[in-house]
């Protein structure tokens, strides 16, 4: 798919704001997903263009954090966590009972494009496992049942909303739009950090 000239204006935008261009990369990458909702080849020749790099260059970014999909992916792209804590407290039960209620299988997409599946690393919320998120957004303290309701409402466009940050979920798309450095005007909304993570806090300045 082409840019729009609009696309390419918010492109050197983003390059813009950093005094080496090539540090743009992974915005870029993350825009690139705002709009096609998977990181393509036309996206990432724009973006060596652009930075006057080589494409290996860049699909090196592209390839070596997962945060980035060469292929499209759902709508609410659900990331259940199943490192060491997580899955003892949950996490290999939710992945198991999620994969089989949405019949798919591990980076898989509901037929209807509205939800895809993964298995993920630690995300550094222990405190709150087992950990769920969507489009990068936080669900606290799940079961097997609220994640089959989550992937439910979001399959009817009706999500809950996420534990912390925004009230509203946004999509895959609003969501990689952020990550580009394009605010959303919710970046003060909702819990940012609940007790459990402020207690180590708590009991070093009590000592």
């Amino acid at each position: 798919m082409a840019f729009t000239t609009e696309q390419l204006t918010i492109m050197d935008s983003i390059i813009a704001r950093y005094p080496k261009s090539r540090s743009a990369i992974m915005p870029l990458l993350h825009y690139v997903q705002s709009i096609d909702g998977y990181v393509t080849s036309t996206g990432i020749e724009i973006i060596a263009e652009k930075l006057e790099l080589a494409t290996a260059e860049v699909t090196a970014v592209s390839t070596f954090y997962t945060q980035y999909k060469p292929e499209p992916v759902g709508e609410y792209h659900v990331g259940v966590c199943t490192n060491t804590l997580c899955a003892v407290m949950g996490g290999d039960a939710i992945f198991a009972a999620v994969k089989e209620h949405l019949g798919i299988e591990n980076d898989g997409v509901t037929a209807d494009g509205k939800v895809s599946l993964e298995h993920i690393e630690c995300n550094a919320a222990c405190d709150y496992a087992p950990v769920v998120m969507v489009n990068w957004e936080f669900y606290d303290n799940q079961t097997v049942e609220s994640v089959k309701s989550l992937v439910d409402g979001a399959r009817n466009g009706n999500p809950p909303a996420p534990t912390r940050g925004p009230k509203t979920l946004r999509t895959w798309k609003e969501n990689s739009a952020v990550l580009a450095g394009l605010s959303d005007g919710l970046a003060g909304e909702g819990v940012s950090a609940g007790e459990p993570s402020k207690l180590g806090l708590k009991i070093s300045r009590g000592n």
